[in-house]
């Protein structure tokens, strides 16, 4: 199994690099956010490795952080997710932004990754809540957002089906400071009655 490798860097072609180490070429797909922070060809690099071995090939996708290769990895455990897909939702999110996204339970921004559907983003909310983090800190300015009660309400709203629109206009009427249960229950109420 290869983990790490360290050479130069011979081409970039997105999303795949040529790096040569140890007079061997390694041809590797890498999501765009480790793309945009390689150095030009002819310069030396160092990727962490996920080697995936099929009965037609054998894959390697590199990262430029153990986190990224990490959370790749973490997707690549979800059912319905290819490297293709998490490669993508990498190169859509840096890890930071991908564990404050499932935190958030934000459905809505995981379905704008090319390939993502609806069903697919709330399965990786599902599958993945608690298991993304980053060791990189938070920058000075960037605050995480906080879910309120009537955020909550909102999108257990939406996943019962009903539309974004119908649960704001149920949601804007509830009290400030009412439970989320609670504020299912009146907001299904006034939603029966409407």
């Amino acid at each position: 199994m290869i983990g790490y490798i360290q050479g130069t860097l011979l081409e970039k072609s997105p999303p795949a690099i040529l790096l040569l180490a140890g007079h061997v070429g390694y041809e590797l797909d890498v999501p765009m956010s480790t793309y945009y922070d390689l150095p030009p060809a002819g310069a030396e690099t160092r990727l962490y490795v996920h080697m995936v071995v099929r009965e037609d090939a054998q894959l390697l996708y590199g990262f430029l952080t153990k986190d990224e290769r990490d959370a790749f990895r973490k997707l690549l455990k979800v059912s319905g997710v290819g490297p293709k897909l998490a490669l993508a939702v990498l190169s859509g999110l840096s890890v930071r932004e991908l564990s404050l996204v499932i935190a958030n339970g934000d459905a809505a921004r995981l379905a704008k990754t090319p390939g993502v559907g609806k069903k697919t983003a709330e399965r990786l909310l599902l599958e993945l809540g608690g298991k993304i983090s980053s060791s990189e800190p938070l920058l000075p300015g960037i605050v995480a957002p906080v879910v309120t009660a009537h955020d909550e309400v909102l999108q257990a709203l939406v996943a019962l089906g009903y539309s974004e629109k119908e649960a704001g206009l149920a949601v804007k009427s509830l009290p400030e400071g009412s439970s989320v249960e609670d504020g299912i229950r009146q907001a299904l109420r006034q939603l029966a009655r409407a």
